[in-house]
C-alpha cells in the first residue's frame, strides 16, 4: 500500500530522518522530519494554474503546534488549538522568508505549505525541524522551487558556537549568562537566505562567525534533502517563466522619462503621488492587449527598479539625495505624554514612532502556554502599524503577521539590556505606535523603546539603537550596501538587513534576502556600515536621554521586594488566603508571593508599602535574643505579665523582671493594655520566650547601663 522513502543522517548529536510516501499521499509533497523525538509533518499543495489576473505570488505558510505533541491539553475554556500563537506566527514567517525568493520568477500559482508538529521531545525545538520538513516537501512536490534550503540554530557559549542547543537553554536565555546567542539561519548550498537572532552584545566578528558556522552545519541537511528528492521527487511542474521584455520596452517608451522625474522628488508623498500619476500615464498610452497582460505589473516594477538601482550602482545619489552611508536626520524627544510612565517620540527622516512604556506588577506578567510548559514573561513589546502611517486608507483589525514579527524583532533587540527581575521587579510593557513610515519602522521602535524605558526609570544596562541596511546586487557582480534604507529601497532592493545593539555589541540581527543569497564579503561590509550607523544614532539619542531616570513617574507603581523562608509562605497566605487578604485590605498595597519565597509589594503610596512590609515581617521574622521591642501587656498573672511584643508573638515578663524592686503582684506596676519596652532575655527549655523590663528605660526604650540596674536592684531601707 505504501511506497515509503526514508533517509537519515547524524546531525548535531541527534538522528535526523526524512520520510515520505506513507502519510498525506494526496498532497503534492509530504515529508515527516524527525530530529531526536521531535517530529514535524510538512505538506505542500499548489494550484496547477494561476488565477486570471493574478499579478503577485500567493504563497501561504501555516505552522501549527499540536499540544498532543508534548502530551498536553490546551489551556482555556475551549480546550482546542485555535488562533495562532505568537510563536506559530513567527515560525510561519521563518519558513516563508527564505523559501519565497527561491520560486521561479513569474510563478504566480497559489502554493500552500502546512507544517504540523506531531511530536516534541522538549529538547529539539520543532521550528528548525519544520523549516527542514517544509524545504523537503517543496523540493519533492514538483513545484518550480529552486531549493532546497537547510536550516540550523546556533548558540554561543564559553566562546564557542553550539549547533542546535536545547529548547530549555534558549527559552531561559535571559537567565543563562553563559549562553549569549539564539540564532536561526536558513540558506541554500551556496548562500545564506535568512537570519533571525537574539544576542547579548556580540561583536560583529562573533556574529559573522555564527552565520558562517550555521551555514556550514546545514550542508549535510541540504544533501539529505537532495538524496530524498532523487528517490521520491515528483515530475517537475512544467512552467515557462514569462518573457515580458517586449512589454517592458513599450512601458519604457510610454513613460521612462516621467518615471525618472518622479523618482527625483525628495519628499516621499510627492514622489509616491508622482509615481502613481506616471503609472496612470503609461497605462493610458498602452494598447488594450498590453493592459490585459498579466505581466504588466512586473514590467512597471522592473522600470521602477531599474531607475532606482541604476542610479545607485553607477555611483549616483539615492532618491532622497544621500550617499550610501548617511543616516537620515534624527530628532529624539522624551517625556512627551504627561500621564504615562515613560514616553518617547523618535523621528528619523520620514519614519516616526511614538513609543510608550508602562510599569506593572507581577499580576501583569504574561502567562505563556507553550509545548515546553507554562512560563511567565515580564517584558512585553507590542508594535502597531496603522494605515495612516503611510498615508493610506485601510482595514484596521487584530495584529497581523508583520506586526507580530516586527514587534518580536524589537523585543529581541531590547531584552538583552534589561535589568534582572530581582533588581527591578516590574513588569514592563512597551507599545510602539508607528505614526509615520518610510523604511525601518521596527528599528525606530528599538530606538524609541530604549528611550521610552529610560524615561520611565528602567535602569537599562546600556541604550540600544537599530538601523536597517539594504543591498543592490547586479547580475554583473557589482553591488552596493545602503545604510538606513527607505521604503522604496527595501521594496526594490535585494536585502533587508536589520542590526540593533549597544556601543558594545549586537543584540539582534535579522536578514532577509530577495536574491539567491549573499556572500560573506557583502555581509561583512553590511555589518561594518551598520555599526557606524548604530553609533551615529546612539549619539543622536543621547541628546534626549543617555541613561534611565532616577525618579519614577508619579503615576507609576512602586515595588519593594522581600525574601522570606519558603516554609513561611503558608503563614503569610493563611488558611484560604485569609492572612494575605487582610494584609492587602489593611495596607492598601498589592502583594504577590511566588514559590521561591520572593514577595513583591506594590503601591503608588510608600506608606502602604511600608505597612504591608511590616505586617509580613511580623509574621515571618524571628525575634532576636538581646534585642529590645515595643510591646503591649495582654494578661496579668500572679507570677508575671504576658506581653505581645513581636507580631502575634507573646512572651512572659516574670514578676522579678518587671522593676528594680520587689513586687508582690504585677498589678502593682502594670495593667492590661499598657504599652511597655521589653528586652528578649532568651528562651526556656520548652522554647517559651523570656522577657525583661527592668533593664530598659520605659520612657525612651534605651537599655539602662549596668550600674543603673545594679543601683535600682538594691533593697529599700
Amino acid at each position: 500500500m505504501f511506497n515509503v522513502t526514508k533517509k537519515s543522517i547524524q546531525w548535531g548529536g541527534e538522528t535526523l530522518t526524512l520520510e515520505t510516501g506513507k502519510v498525506a499521499r494526496q498532497a503534492d509533497g509530504s515529508v515527516i522530519a524527525t530530529l531526536g523525538e521531535t517530529s514535524v509533518m510538512a505538506n505542500v499543495t499548489f494550484a496547477k494554474e494561476a488565477k486570471p489576473g493574478q499579478d503577485f505570488f500567493p504563497l501561504t505558510v501555516h505552522y501549527q503546534e499540536k499540544y498532543y505533541a508534548a502530551g498536553k491539553i490546551p489551556g482555556g475554556f475551549f480546550k482546542r488549538e485555535a488562533r495562532p500563537s505568537e510563536k506559530e506566527t513567527l515560525v510561519s514567517r521563518l519558513i516563508d522568508r527564505p523559501c519565497r525568493p527561491l520560486f521561479v520568477p513569474g510563478f504566480k500559482n497559489e502554493v500552500l505549505v502546512m507544517a504540523t508538529v506531531l511530536s516534541c521531545d522538549l529538547v529539539n525545538d520543532p521550528d528548525i525541524v519544520a523549516m527542514i520538513a517544509a524545504s523537503a516537501a517543496l523540493t519533492i512536490s514538483g513545484v518550480p522551487f529552486m531549493g532546497p534550503i537547510g536550516a540550523a540554530r546556533v548558540g554561543f557559549a564559553h566562546g564557542a558556537y553550539v549547533l542546535n542547543p536545547a529548547m530549555d537553554d534558549m527559552t531561559k536565555l535571559r537567565d543563562n549568562p553563559e549562553q549569549r546567542l539564539d540564532l536561526v539561519i536558513a540558506g541554500t548550498k551556496d548562500a545564506v537566505m535568512m537570519v533571525e537572532s537574539e544576542a547579548y552584545e556580540l561583536t560583529e566578528d562573533e556574529m559573522l562567525g555564527a552565520v558562517k558556522f550555521g551555514h556550514e552545519q546545514m550542508q549535510p541537511v541540504i544533501d539529505l534533502i537532495i538524496a530524498l528528492a532523487e528517490d521520491a521527487a515528483k515530475e517537475p511542474f512544467h512552467f515557462d517563466p514569462p518573457d515580458y521584455s517586449a512589454l517592458l520596452d513599450r512601458v519604457k517608451a510610454a513613460g521612462e522619462a516621467e518615471m525618472r522625474a518622479a523618482f527625483a522628488l525628495r519628499d516621499k508623498q510627492e514622489r509616491s503621488n508622482a509615481i502613481s500619476a506616471t503609472v496612470d500615464l503609461i497605462k493610458s498610452k498602452l494598447s488594450e492587449e498590453d493592459l490585459a497582460d498579466i505581466n504588466l505589473g512586473s514590467a512597471i516594477k522592473a522600470l521602477e527598479s531599474g531607475i532606482l538601482r541604476g542610479d545607485i550602482i553607477n555611483g549616483g545619489a539615492r532618491i532622497d539625495g544621500r550617499d550610501n552611508k548617511t543616516v537620515r536626520p534624527i530628532v529624539a524627544e522624551v517625556g512627551i505624554l504627561p500621564r504615562t510612565h515613560g514616553s518617547a517620540l523618535f523621528t528619523r527622516g520620514e519614519t516616526q514612532g511614538l513609543v510608550v512604556t508602562t510599569l506593572g506588577t507581577g499580576d501583569d506578567e504574561q502567562i505563556i502556554d507553550a509545548l515546553n510548559g507554562n512560563f511567565r514573561s515580564n517584558f512585553l513589546l507590542h508594535y502597531n502599524f496603522p494605515p495612516y502611517s503611510v498615508g493610506e486608507v485601510g482595514r484596521v483589525g487584530s495584529p497581523g503577521r508583520r506586526e507580530i514579527g516586527h514587534g518580536k524583532l524589537a523585543w529581541r533587540a531590547l531584552q538583552a539590556v534589561l535589568p534582572a527581575p530581582t533588581d527591578f521587579p516590574y513588569t514592563i510593557r512597551v507599545v510602539s505606535e508607528i505614526t509615520e513610515s518610510n523604511g525601518s519602522s521596527s528599528m525606530a521602535s528599538v530606538c524609541g523603546g530604549s528611550l521610552s524605558m529610560m524615561d520611565a526609570g528602567v535602569p537599562l544596562k546600556a541604550p540600544v539603537a537599530g538601523v536597517a541596511m539594504g543591498l543592490i546586487l547586479e547580475s554583473d557582480g557589482r553591488w552596493a550596501v545602503l545604510t538606513d534604507i527607505l521604503g522604496d529601497e527595501d521594496h526594490l532592493g535585494d536585502m533587508d538587513f536589520k542590526v540593533a545593539g549597544t556601543e558594545n555589541g549586537i543584540t539582534s540581527l535579522q536578514m532577509d534576502i530577495k536574491v539567491a543569497g549573499i556572500t560573506p564579503e557583502i555581509m561583512q561590509q553590511a555589518l561594518a556600515q551598520a555599526k557606524d550607523g548604530r553609533m551615529h544614532i546612539l549619539g543622536e539619542m543621547s541628546k534626549a536621554l543617555s541613561a534611565g531616570r532616577q525618579e519614577f513617574s508619579a503615576h507609576a507603581p512602586r515595588i519593594e521586594t522581600m525574601q522570606i523562608p519558603t516554609d513561611k509562605i503558608r503563614e503569610v497566605i493563611g488558611s484560604g488566603g485569609k492572612v494575605i487578604r487582610e494584609i492587602v485590605e489593611v495596607s492598601g498595597a498589592k502583594v504577590d508571593i511566588n514559590d521561591d519565597g520572593v514577595i513583591k509589594i506594590a503601591s503608588a503610596n510608600a506608606e502602604a508599602i511600608k505597612k504591608a512590609y511590616d505586617m509580613i515581617y511580623s509574621i515571618v521574622a524571628e525575634p532576636e535574643e538581646g534585642k529590645i521591642y515595643r510591646g503591649k501587656v495582654v494578661k496579668l498573672v500572679d507570677f508575671g505579665a504576658f506581653v505581645n511584643f513581636f507580631g502575634k508573638r507573646d512572651g512572659l515578663v516574670h514578676v522579678s523582671q518587671i522593676a528594680g524592686k520587689r513586687l508582690n503582684h504585677p498589678n502593682e506596676a502594670l495593667k492590661e493594655g499598657q504599652e511597655v519596652w521589653v528586652k528578649l532575655l532568651g528562651f526556656d527549655d520548652r522554647g517559651k520566650v523570656r522577657l525583661g523590663m527592668k533593664m530598659v528605660d520605659q520612657e525612651t526604650g534605651a537599655e539602662l547601663p549596668p550600674e543603673t540596674k545594679a543601683k535600682d536592684e538594691q533593697p529599700e531601707g
